[in-house]
C-alpha cells in the first residue's frame, strides 16, 4: 500500500511508524482547500493509495480514482441508532448557518457549535453567542466569489447545543467495525493525551460500533463520560483527525488488512 502524507507535524508521527515498518511513503504539502498536492505523487496502483492530512485531499482523491484514499462519512447526526447516545443529541438545533443570529438572542450565553457535515469548515467548538452572530453576517454579507473554497457560507448546515461539564473524552479509531485502538485526549477539562482507557468506555465504544457496523469502512469516533454515563461526542474522518497517543502500529496494521489489493 501507498501512503501519502501532509508534510505537517501531526503526520510526522505516522511517517515514523511507517518508514520503521518498511511501508511506502511521500510527503506532500496541500494546497489550501483545493486539496492539490505538491510535489504531484507517483502513483503506483490508484487501488491501492492511503492518505492523511488535510481532509480537503478527498478532493485529490476523487479526482484521480485513489482507493481508499480518503475515507468520507455520513454525518452522525444522521444516525438515528446512535441518537440515544449522543452527547448532543435530539435538543441539538441544526439550521443554516445565516438563520444563526435570529436564534441567538443572548449575546453572552454560550453554544458548541459545529457543522452538521465532516467538512471541517469550523472546528466544533464552544462560543459566545455574540461571536457566533457577528461570525454570520460578515460571511452573510460576502458575495458569493469573495468566500474562501472550504469556508463557511450562508447555507452550511450548523448544528448548536448547550455546552456540558464533561469529565473525560477519548478518541476512538474504527477499522471494518472494530475498534483498533485509543486515546485519552481530554480529562476534567484539560487537554490530556494518554494512551489509556476505561474498561467500560471501551465497552461503550464497540457497542457503538457495533450498532451501526457498516457505518464507514474506517473511522474516528470521540466519547466521553459525564458522571457514570458514556456518550458519542461526534464522528470524523480517520484521514484527517489528530492521533493524539494512539497505537499507530496498529492502526497501520488494521488499515492495510482492509484496504490491501492482492
Amino acid at each position: 500500500m501507498q501512503w501519502l502524507l501532509q508534510d505537517f507535524e501531526d503526520t510526522e508521527k505516522l511517517g515514523e511508524v511507517l518508514l520503521a515498518m518498511g511501508r511506502d511513503i511521500s510527503w506532500h504539502k496541500i494546497v489550501p482547500f483545493v486539496g492539490d498536492l505538491t510535489p504531484a505523487p507517483v502513483i503506483k496502483d490508484p487501488r491501492s493509495v492511503v492518505m492523511f492530512g488535510a481532509y480537503s485531499m478527498w478532493k485529490y482523491a476523487e479526482a484521480q480514482g485513489l482507493q481508499p484514499g480518503v475515507i468520507r462519512i455520513a454525518p452522525f447526526l444522521d444516525q438515528e441508532v446512535w441518537h440515544p447516545f449522543l452527547l448532543n443529541g435530539p435538543e441539538a438545533r441544526v439550521m443554516r448557518f445565516a438563520d444563526c443570529p435570529a436564534f441567538l438572542w443572548d449575546p453572552a450565553q454560550y453554544w458548541f457549535l459545529r457543522p452538521v457535515e465532516d467538512s471541517k469548515e469550523i472546528p466544533g467548538r464552544v462560543m459566545q453567542a455574540g461571536e457566533i452572530a457577528q461570525l454570520a453576517h460578515r460571511v452573510s454579507n460576502l458575495p458569493e466569489e469573495q468566500l474562501p473554497i472550504g469556508s463557511l457560507r450562508p447555507d452550511t448546515n450548523v448544528m448548536f447545543s448547550a455546552p456540558k461539564e464533561i469529565d473525560t473524552e477519548w478518541r476512538l479509531w474504527i477499522v471494518d467495525d472494530q475498534l483498533v485502538t485509543y486515546s485519552r485526549y481530554k480529562q476534567a477539562g484539560r487537554v490530556d493525551y494518554v494512551h489509556d482507557i476505561t474498561e467500560e468506555a471501551l465497552r461503550f465504544g464497540r457497542e457503538m460500533a457495533q450498532k451501526n457496523a457498516g457505518y464507514a469502512s474506517a473511522y474516528v469516533m470521540d466519547v466521553c463520560q459525564i458522571g457514570d454515563i458514556h456518550h458519542i461526542i461526534e464522528t470524523n474522518s480517520i484521514n484527517a483527525a489528530g492521533f493524539y497517543a494512539a497505537d499507530l502500529t496498529k492502526l497501520v496494521h488494521a488499515i492495510e488488512a482492509l484496504f490491501t489489493v492482492a
